[in-house]
Formats: structure tokens, C-alpha cells, sequence
């Protein structure tokens, strides 16, 4: 069988970063993408209080207003995660603005939260939602996530974050708050303790019910910084995060000359500050709440590792975009490999296996 995203990827780059972007979304909302097998239940997983049928889910970012959720997760991700998005409509910040840095496998991106805003972001949910002549619904096929922010101006966090998760909570199987974004001025400020904690009372209060709730942080705060973050998310009834977001480091190992450009940083030099960060938090969390692997994670060893320092599940972005859809069968059969060289027979059995003590 030939596989149509190894033919289409080499092809896309030819293009600049934003353009292919845009071109990827737009054939994938047409119906070009691939149909991944079935997953065996090895890889299966369990965690906040859902199914996952793999571990490997696509980090918000790709598809920003929701244009393409089910060919995404017809193309073999464990859940997909959809977003960032705003209360109101907005540009984002001027281009160029999307970067490949592919001997480095990285990507610099300063988007700016660009995107359609919550009203016809909710609309493309409502249609996934949509009943089907058999009277099934339709909706997507793996978990979705919906990820969170507020606008570069005009915002007001303690009453945006609240409105976002009660307009997207009818279609979200979880919620993710990104506060860790380095493109949208003061953004990070609200990753403090105190800050966060207001943020979680003030949107408990509005949504009494809602899905489960994430914190994405990012990998530049203070290693002592973590702890307090992580008991004000316990404190306030948070059941997750995402460690980590895009870094505005640039290591000294990278090559591209694009990596003097501003932005975030992900992929592949990202790698170990994420297992670094990863390894902190869970050190301290000792299970309490779920967490999610992002950050330069591209083969399955890199998968099993991030599960044996106690993370649950992880993210992908970069390695995704610059290596294409045939990177997912390639990863799962990679950890599957690797899960049984170690012994485990399933995912759970791996699970924090390599958390500090």
C-alpha cells in the first residue's frame, strides 16, 4: 500500500512553513489523509477517566480552529488536541512567523494565537457532534482536547479563561489551559502559584461540571518553581498537565540559521529540558495527577521512556509536521518493540517505573 503522507510531506516543504501548514490542514479537511489500523489494546491506556486507544496525541498548535479533527485521528493519534483558542477572532502576530530548522528537527513558531475565536470554533464542534442517520453520533474517534487562551488584547484572564471552558466544555472530552505560550505578552505571568490558583477558583465556580481540566507550563520557569504550581493545580481541582510547551532558549547545538529567529522553540533540542522538566514534576506529583510528555519526542524509545518516568501519555508536534503521518506507525511499532525487550505487556505495566523516588 502506498502511504499517501510519505509521497505528500517531501512535497509540502517545498513550500514555506506557513503555507504547507495551511495546505496540510486544508487536503486533510478534504478527506486526503490515511486510515491507520486498528491499535492493538497493548497500547492501549487509561487516564483521566477516559480511554486512550494509543499514548500518542497531537499537541495543539496543528490545528488551531478545528478544521480537521476526525482526518486527524483517522491517521492513528491517541487523541488529538485542538487549539489554541481565543474569545474573539484574531490575526496573530505579523509574517513570517513559522519556522523549519530541519537538520536540528525543530520548528520556531511565534503565531500569536491566530485563529477564528470560540464562536465558530464551537460551531465546527457542534457539527462533529452531529447525529447520524443510524442514530449514532458522530463525533471524533479518539478523545479531543480543547486547549485554551486569551486574546493579546482586551483580555481579562479571570473572566475569559471561565468563559472559554464553559462555550467549549459540551464537546470536549478535556480542557487544557495554555499558559505558557511565549508569543502572547504577560501569558506566562499567569503560570504563577497565586495566579493559577485564582484562574482554577474563578473557572470552578463559573463550570460546577465540567471535563477534566490541564495546565500546559513551560520548560523555562525555575526548577523550583514547579512544586508550587503543582500543588496549586491539586489545590484547585486541576487533573492534569502538560509538560512542557515551546521553550525561548536556543541551545548552542543548533545549526539552522532560522534559529536566531524569535519564537517558541520545539522538537528535538527541546528533548531534554521536556524529560528533565517531566522527571521533576513527577517526582513530586507521585501520581496525584495525570501528566503529559511534550517536547522532542520522536521514535517509540522516546515514548517508553517518558511512560517509565511517569508520565501517562505524550504529545507530538514537531516531529509530526516535519516527518509526516507515516511517523505514527513507525513510533507505535518502535514502542511496542520496546515494551517488549523491557518486559511489559502493556502500557500500565510500564507506567512510572523510572519515577524518582
Amino acid at each position: 500500500m502506498i502511504d499517501l503522507g510519505t509521497l505528500v510531506t517531501p512535497l509540502l516543504h517545498r513550500f514555506d512553513t506557513e503555507t504547507a501548514h495551511e495546505l496540510a490542514i486544508h487536503s486533510l479537511a478534504l478527506g486526503l489523509g490515511g486510515h491507520a489500523p486498528k491499535d492493538v489494546p497493548a497500547l492501549s491506556t487509561r487516564t483521566l477517566g477516559l480511554r486512550f486507544p494509543n499514548p500518542i496525541g497531537l499537541a495543539a498548535g496543528f490545528d488551531k480552529d478545528a478544521r480537521a479533527i476526525r482526518p486527524l485521528a483517522k491517521l492513528g493519534f491517541g487523541h488529538i488536541e485542538a487549539g489554541t483558542v481565543t474569545p474573539r477572532p484574531q490575526p496573530g502576530n505579523p509574517g513570517p512567523r513559522l519556522f523549519r530548522l530541519v537538520e536540528d528537527g525543530a520548528i520556531i513558531n511565534r503565531m500569536g494565537f491566530n485563529g477564528c475565536g470560540v464562536d465558530r470554533f464551537c460551531r465546527r464542534l457542534a457539527r462533529l457532534h452531529r447525529p447520524m442517520p443510524n442514530g449514532r453520533m458522530r463525533g471524533p474517534t479518539v478523545p479531543l482536547g480543547v486547549n485554551i487562551g486569551i486574546n493579546k488584547t482586551g483580555s481579562d484572564p479571570l473572566r475569559d479563561y471561565p468563559d472559554l471552558v464553559a462555550r467549549v466544555r459540551p464537546y470536549a472530552d478535556y480542557i487544557t489551559m495554555n499558559l505558557s505560550s511565549p508569543n502572547t505578552p504577560g501569558l506566562r505571568d499567569l503560570q504563577s502559584a497565586t495566579m493559577l490558583k485564582e484562574l482554577l477558583d474563578a473557572i470552578n465556580t463559573r463550570n460546577p461540571e465540567r471535563p477534566p481540566l490541564l495546565v500546559k507550563l513551560a520548560p523555562d520557569l525555575d526548577d523550583s518553581s514547579y512544586e508550587p504550581i503543582l500543588e496549586a493545580a491539586i489545590e484547585g481541582g486541576a487533573q492534569g498537565l502538560i509538560l512542557t510547551n515551546t521553550t525561548i532558549a536556543r541551545p548552542a547545538t543548533l545549526h539552522d540559521p532560522a534559529a536566531r529567529e524569535s519564537g517558541g522553540l520545539s522538537g528535538r533540542p527541546l528533548a531534554p529540558r521536556s524529560r528533565d522538566v517531566l522527571r521533576i514534576v513527577s517526582g513530586l506529583n507521585k501520581g496525584r495527577l495525570a501528566l503529559i510528555s511534550c517536547g522532542g519526542i520522536e521514535t517509540g524509545e522516546d515514548i517508553l521512556a517518558r511512560i517509565r518516568m511517569g508520565a501517562d501519555m505524550v504529545q507530538i508536534y514537531s516531529s509530526f509536521v516535519l516527518q509526516g503521518p507515516s511517523i505514527l506507525p513507525r513510533m507505535k511499532t518502535e514502542l511496542l518493540d520496546a515494551m517488549r525487550r523491557d518486559g511489559f505487556e502493556t502500557i500500565a505495566d510500564a507506567h512510572g517505573v523510572d519515577r524518582p523516588a
